[in-house]
């Protein structure tokens, strides 16, 4: 292990500094919910797209993105590449019914589609989910910091999370938009340079990592396979029993549908801007900067396994086999060949793609807390200065569960983290994509109506998850397994929450209710803003 050198430490310690002076700079601006969730819905497209891709670059990708390249092949990236036919979509079809409703929260429209019910249950699954998400960001960006300097657990876990919930709680949306622009950049540097030191390293430099990578079939859209630990390609077709490229384009187009649907950090932003067109502007950048640079990080990955196959090392062996985390791989790769002095640089883009993703999640946490559950159903009528208190309580919370999410995942043992991270939003997603897509797309179907559809889904979910966790009698867990892959609990239980909500919504007598901008069929034909 190396030692931190003393101008390691200076540059995060700068890093830090500067972070915490963004958030009490602008913690001065903030006085109401509006300033603290939207900033006045006054912000450049540039500034909202770049603060999007530096909360959609977290630490998952520096860290989980290489470790799945490095450990399988490059099958998980076809989710990626959907994004830009999600976002057109969702920039003709969604963005209306957001910008138009002057929401901050994205489950106000649930309510005024469905009910109040529906809204407190999209908006709980956006909590729990996004708690979830920001301890296994929290985790990663420690795993790096701890191999970088040999610290314990607990600080390493405790160094980012202060500072990010400190800018956060104090500075609201506007901090957290301006952090995203700074930290976006340095964690672009940071994964250059990463690349660099391989190719350096690698005597046929470039050619050689693509032609040792193609002989070991490390391009192709496959997965390992866990009977005889060999990567082999996925079929084409469709399937739910295994991970095809058909059924992973599918997963990956929904995934998208989902995050610039119901995504409360997505829709919070875009919100956010000036104008219709200054968010589509937002979206677009996202986009073309995110999926390149996922491939990137994957590629990262894939240099990394060449390096170790014409370096060999005992340690970086066991990261392939399975004795040890493939989440490893990076933070040993830099702890042991980074020349000495660049380490705080590492540390601190890393730190940055962590730091961007947890603002804008905590920030959004606070923002579904507090406008779809305390200030709708708890406290009806107070003053502006307690809505912004409670709002910075809320964002500490969940620093706090952040926190202790990230030490428990320290103990955890699976697959790699990217996969985990999939599992996971698609078990817990809930059916929450086929409410909206009912709500956007058809005049069919109450809260009855997709309450029902929606518990269908939860029950699927719950049921899945039962079978993953060894909890049901062996022969129905090894039946439900054989059958079915859990990559693919989300899409069906969005499917059945559409489709049950569709059919019952036909057969119960309905309600009489105007739907004024709530569908495609009944949405305001004059310009957006």
């Amino acid at each position: 292990m190396k030692q931190f050198h003393t101008v390691d430490l200076a540059i995060v310690g700068l890093y830090f500094a500067a972070m915490a002076a963004m958030g009490w700079y602008f913690s001065r601006r903030t006085k109401t919910t509006e300033d603290y969730f939207v900033g006045g819905r006054a912000y450049p497209g540039w500034l909202i797209g770049v603060s999007l891709f530096g909360a959609t670059i977290s630490s998952i990708t520096f860290v989980a993105y290489p470790a799945d390249a490095f450990k399988t092949a490059y099958l998980r990236y076809l989710l990626c590449i959907m994004m830009p036919l999600g976002v057109f979509i969702a920039s003709c079809l969604f963005l209306p019914f957001f910008r138009r409703g002057k929401v901050t929260s994205v489950f106000e429209y649930l309510e005024n589609r469905f009910g109040p019910r529906v809204r407190v249950y999209g908006a709980t699954v956006f909590i729990v989910t996004q708690c979830i998400r920001i301890s296994l960001i929290q985790y990663l960006v420690a795993l790096l910091t701890q191999q970088l300097t040999g610290w314990d657990p607990v600080p390493c876990i405790l160094l980012g999370g202060l500072v990010t919930a400190y800018y956060t709680v104090i500075g609201g949306i506007e901090a957290v938009l301006w952090t995203d622009f700074v930290q976006s950049i340095l964690l672009s540097a940071g994964g250059l340079l990463i690349l660099g030191v391989v190719l350096w390293k690698l005597p046929g430099g470039l050619g050689q990592l693509i032609s040792v990578a193609s002989e070991n079939h490390k391009f192709m859209l496959g997965d390992l396979d866990t009977t005889d630990g060999l990567l082999h390609p996925a079929p084409l077709g469709f399937s739910l029993s295994q991970k095809t490229v058909t059924m992973m384009l599918i997963v990956g187009l929904l995934q998208w549908l989902a995050e610039y649907s119901t995504n409360q950090e997505i829709v919070q932003k875009y919100c956010a801007a000036k104008s219709a067109r200054d968010a589509r502007r937002a979206m677009w950048i996202c986009c073309l900067c995110s999926v390149p640079t996922w491939g990137y990080f994957m590629f990262v990955g894939t240099g990394l396994f060449v390096f170790y196959k014409i370096h060999p090392d005992m340690n970086a062996d066991a990261m392939l086999t399975g004795a040890r985390k493939a989440e490893d791989v990076l933070p040993y790769f830099l702890s042991t060949q980074i020349p000495p002095g660049l380490s705080g640089l590492v540390v601190a883009a890393v730190l940055a793609a962590a730091m961007s993703s947890m603002s804008s999640a905590m920030n959004s946490i606070s923002a579904v807390a507090i406008t779809d559950i305390y200030r709708r159903h708890w406290r009806t009528s107070e003053s502006e200065t307690h809505y912004v208190r409670a709002a910075r309580l809320v964002t500490l919370a969940s620093a706090v569960i952040m926190v202790a999410g990230a030490y428990l995942l320290f103990f955890s043992e699976k697959k790699t983290l990217q996969h985990l991270a999939t599992e996971l939003t698609s078990i817990l997603s809930g059916g929450l994509l086929g409410a909206y897509m009912l709500g956007f797309f058809s005049v069919r179907g109450n809260g009855r109506a997709v309450g029902l559809g929606l518990a269908f889904a939860v029950a699927f979910s719950f049921l899945i998850s039962l079978a993953q966790l060894g909890w049901l009698p062996q022969a129905w867990g090894q039946a439900i397994e054989s059958r079915f892959d859990t990559y693919y609990t989300g899409l069906i239980g969005n499917v059945v929450t559409f489709l049950l909500g569709y059919v019952v919504g036909r057969c119960l007598p309905e309600r009489s209710k105007e739907l004024p901008n709530l569908t495609v069929w009944t949405q305001d034909a004059t310009p957006l803003d």
